[in-house]
């Protein structure tokens, strides 16, 4: 499970300096103001800065259910084929969303990327449900 946390990891990085270069690109041409950043509030504010900061924030929101149950796996000792999969597929389709979402922003790809990701997550936390309770449950 470390390496889809690590590649998700490098995901959120890489948003992260394709939101601030945005940022910074727009605060210098002087297409938003700096104040705009105090409460992400304000007119005309430039579909890159919008774009870029919503993509990265996303990265917080879902992403976390899939890196505490990846980390429930290794806490827990259990790795299966299914977990992995799943796990990989899950930053596949985070991957692609977020390309989606930085360039075309095309909703039905994006939304459709997102579902799919979700499915895997879905299918991570079912896998290891099932593998805690086949192992007699969790002993507090």
């Amino acid at each position: 499970m470390f390496y889809p946390m690590f590649a998700m990891f490098m995901l959120i990085f890489v948003v992260g300096v394709v939101t601030a270069r945005a940022r910074f690109s727009n605060i210098k041409s002087r297409d938003v103001s700096p104040k705009y950043f105090l409460l992400m509030q304000g007119d005309n504010v430039p579909e890159s800065v919008l774009k870029t900061g919503r993509c990265f924030s996303n990265q917080f929101e879902f992403p976390m259910l899939f890196f505490v149950v990846c980390l429930a796996y290794m806490v827990l000792g259990f790795e299966t084929l299914t977990g992995c999969i799943a796990a990989w597929t899950f930053v596949v389709f985070r991957f692609i969303h977020a390309f989606i979402f930085l360039t075309s922003n095309n909703l039905i790809k994006r939304m459709l990327t997102f579902w799919a990701g979700v499915l895997a997550v879905i299918v991570m936390w079912i896998d290891l449900f099932i593998l805690v309770s086949a192992n007699g449950g969790l002993n507090n």
